[in-house]
């Protein structure tokens, strides 16, 4: 399969042909050698989400379809989480009244309130700190500066 058609099938713009990957002779069930153990993890390995928790690394994700999920977006945020508020599925009324919540919170709180696109918010604690990477990568003298 070229590669053109792997990034078309991929795409979801072809139907993906290609069988070479699937093995017909699989079964579901226990493999043979490891009974009906569950997998265990290697105790060295820690879960990105256990470790993330830890470090206090995390960021949630929130896609409100009415104003009641408005909740989850400020326990989340009183916990030291930053959030970052989806507001596309959403009616602009109720859009309004998300983001006027999440105003207070960010007020109350001591936070900030950021503009990532339209309709999508992000909400740092106090303690965190908000770096664009737009300007930190740009040279002023170089090949795009036109002045």
């Amino acid at each position: 399969m070229g590669s053109v058609r792997k990034a078309s099938a991929w795409l979801g713009l072809v139907e993906d042909n290609d069988e070479r990957y699937y093995d017909d002779e699989y079964t579901e069930g226990t493999e043979t050698g490891t009974g009906n153990q569950a997998w265990v993890t290697d105790p060295r390995v820690q879960v990105a989400a256990e470790a993330a928790e830890e470090r206090d690394r995390r960021i949630a994700t929130v896609t409100p379809d009415s104003f009641r999920d408005a909740r989850a977006i400020g326990e989340l945020f009183r916990d030291g989480v930053p959030v970052i508020v989806n507001l596309t599925a959403m009616d602009p009324a109720d859009a309004k009244r998300v983001v006027d919540f999440a105003a207070g919170l960010i007020f109350g709180l001591r936070g900030s309130i950021d503009r990532v696109a339209t309709r999508v918010f992000l909400l740092s604690p106090a303690d965190t700190q908000v770096v664009a990477g737009e300007a930190a990568g740009r040279k002023t003298d170089g090949f795009f500066n036109q002045s």
